[in-house]
């Protein structure tokens, strides 16, 4: 070997050489930051124009034209903080075919490495707009996501459709939208009309205000007027599968106009010129509710007033929805509202904005007789009992939850009584019961949550814009209606770990949680409507009409058996399952001492599970406390 090449390999050996280091990577430093919103004009109004007529395709066909003021740099941001979401949802990922021209020739765009929402290009010089063309691809089938345009009707959701210059508060960028709609389609929106034929055009309005008027549109339409003569008209805007989906009898007309009526008591003003509520009657198009300050998207089942006695179920949705354009639309919280669409929203409050809302809208539906006071009670049963057992408060307090739109994103969960979920909603409703009857037992009767309601929410009649609160005037608020230590009272509830559910409300109430062996009617209606089976507080689990576990309560007797969602139910002591045989084997067990034996299912094993319970079936209801005031009875009394 080369004498030269030896005697360099023995000096590399040699105890004092020096070896070459490898130098550990370092974070690439972030790319500028996409301009901040600020509270200033933008100059110039945007054009929207929408071809929503392929339903066949289900595709919305874009064109949208914005002003500029120079050449350079201007980044165009996708809504991707959904307010009603509390979450990023914008549907980036239903968005193509993006192209920009400037002055007929095409530009370059490039998308932003940090957020995928915002989308860059470079003005050239000497144009005085930017014209975009694209396409939302609207989900053709449920598992895409929610169906939002079938051939009897659509959804139409601006934030899908636009996308707006970043540097500016939405509510300072002003639009002009346009739509073709299938011929002979009627629609309903919060949007006022400013020429209409062919392609409907609406008066132009803020980007802020655009995102917050949806619009429903179909074949089958009706509208009804829900406070005829009222100060600001009230429309019932309804779209169905089929015509005779459209018949309203004239009680069911009267409960809508009641619940318009009893919110104009509770909360003594508007914050809409307008409002509409927009009513899909459908199995076809996916169901929905959220909130808007001059309109609410609500989706319920086909037969909401064919079947009207037979679904109470269905009935708190309109009185929840409206409810919002005061708690939660106008009153907001101040760390969830936000300057544009893209800035992230933080949602510690929702206890209040969905909270609170849970509870008037329970409390509307009854005082307008659109669901009665037994089907409220049997409801508030249902949620008591639910939070009751809710044994994954041991680990996480109910304010935790609040961050959940942002964390599952209301993906199913395999284990929600333990890692909890969206509980803001109705625990809160709980939470709000018991300030409720609290407040009237502290005052003698003399105040109650109906006097927060109307000085919290109800101030600044006619103004539609936003008001935002922290959580210390909530508890400012509370203490101005009866002196209590409210800050204590609401974070024991928010940051406790139980044990079991805030039920003080209930018992101040009058009324007390108990399980019988047979249901409730609306508990009966609900798990028709559901076409379910719902054991959870017997065996621990919930069932679909296949004989699947879509629900294992933890540590419950099915959990203990080593069951858990998914599997499917194929006998129960030896013969084929079907939802009453498996009641009547847990009737004929009670006080017993030999085991269920359940065949069930498991991808593609079988195997037989003996489960070891002896308690019967166990229904939730409410059982009136005799001799102690009938407060809850009170708090659901229409107000005169």
């Amino acid at each position: 070997m080369n004498h030269a090449f030896l005697a360099a390999f023995a000096l590399a050996l040699s105890p004092g050489a020096a070896l070459a280091q490898p130098v550990p990577p370092q974070p690439l430093a972030m790319p500028a930051a996409i301009v901040a919103p600020q509270d200033t004009p933008y100059a110039g109004v945007l054009k929207l124009s929408v071809d929503a007529t392929d339903l066949d395709r289900r595709i919305f066909r874009v064109r949208e034209t914005i002003p500029v003021a120079k050449a350079g740099p201007l980044t165009l941001l996708y809504p991707s903080w959904i307010p009603g979401n509390h979450a990023p949802r914008g549907p980036i990922d239903k968005l193509a075919g993006l192209t920009i021209t400037a002055g007929g020739k095409p530009v370059e765009w490039t998308r932003d490495v940090v957020d995928i929402s915002a989308f860059h290009v470079d003005v050239p010089a000497g144009v005085s707009a930017v014209d975009l063309e694209f396409q939302y691809l609207s989900p053709t089938d449920a598992d895409q996501g929610r169906i939002v345009i079938t051939q009897e009707m659509m959804n139409v959701q601006w934030f899908a459709l636009a996308l707006y210059p970043a540097g500016h508060f939405t509510r300072q960028i002003q639009i002009e939208p346009s739509i073709r709609l299938p011929a002979g389609w009627s629609f309903g929106t919060a949007l006022e009309t400013a020429a209409s034929g062919e392609v409907t055009t609406f008066k132009p309005v803020s980007f802020e205000t655009l995102m917050d008027s949806p619009m429903f549109a179909g074949r089958y339409y009706k509208k009804l007027d829900l406070d005829p003569g009222g100060r600001s008209r009230v429309s019932l805007n309804i779209v169905a599968d089929d015509p005779s989906l459209l018949e309203v009898k004239p009680a069911q007309l009267a409960a809508h106009r009641a619940m318009v009526a009893q919110a104009d008591k509770l909360y003594g003003a508007r914050h809409y010129d307008h409002y509409d509520l927009l009513l899909a009657l459908s199995d076809r198009m996916g169901g929905i509710g959220v909130e808007h300050q001059r309109s609410s998207e609500n989706g319920t089942v086909p037969r909401y007033f064919l079947d009207w006695d037979k679904l109470p179920s269905t009935r708190n949705l309109l009185p929840h929805e409206y409810s919002h354009s005061w708690n939660g639309k106008y009153r907001r919280p101040a760390d969830l509202w936000t300057a544009n669409f893209n800035v992230p929203m933080r949602t510690s409050l929702l206890w209040v904005y969905e909270g609170q809302d849970q509870y008037w809208g329970y409390v509307l539906g009854a005082r307008s007789g659109l669901v009665t006071k037994q089907e409220t009670l049997d409801a508030l049963a249902g949620t008591a009992a639910a939070y009751d057992n809710r044994v994954g408060r041991a680990w996480r307090a109910m304010q935790d939850t609040t961050n959940d739109p942002i964390i599952a994103a209301r993906r199913p969960q395999a284990w929600t009584s333990w890692q909890r979920s969206e509980d803001y909603y109705s625990e809160g409703q709980l939470i709000w019961l018991d300030a409720d009857t609290l407040i009237r037992e502290q005052s003698k009767g003399k105040k109650s949550l109906d006097d927060f309601a109307k000085a919290f929410f109800g101030v600044n009649d006619g103004d539609w814009s936003q008001l935002t609160y922290d959580f210390d005037e909530v508890v400012r608020t509370l203490n101005a209606v009866q002196p209590y230590d409210w800050a204590g009272f609401l974070r024991t509830r928010l940051d406790g770990h139980g044990p079991g559910a805030p039920l003080d409300g209930l018992k101040r109430g009058g009324y007390r949680l108990i399980y019988t062996d047979t249901p409730t009617d609306y508990a009966k209606s609900d798990e028709t409507r559901r076409k379910s089976t719902d054991l959870t507080y017997s065996l621990g689990l919930s069932l679909n009409k296949d004989g699947e576990f879509t629900a294992v309560q933890w540590e419950g007797p099915a959990f203990k058996a080593g069951l858990t969602d998914g599997m499917k139910l194929i006998a129960v002591n030896g013969l084929v399952y079907d939802a009453e045989r498996l009641k009547d084997a847990v009737t004929a067990a009670k006080g017993g001492k030999q085991p269920l034996e359940l065949l069930v299912k498991a991808g593609e094993r079988y195997r037989t599970v003996k489960l070891d319970y002896h308690d019967g079936l166990r229904y939730p209801r409410l059982e009136r406390i005799a001799g102690t005031p009938a407060r809850l009875d009170d708090i659901l009394a229409a107000r005169k």
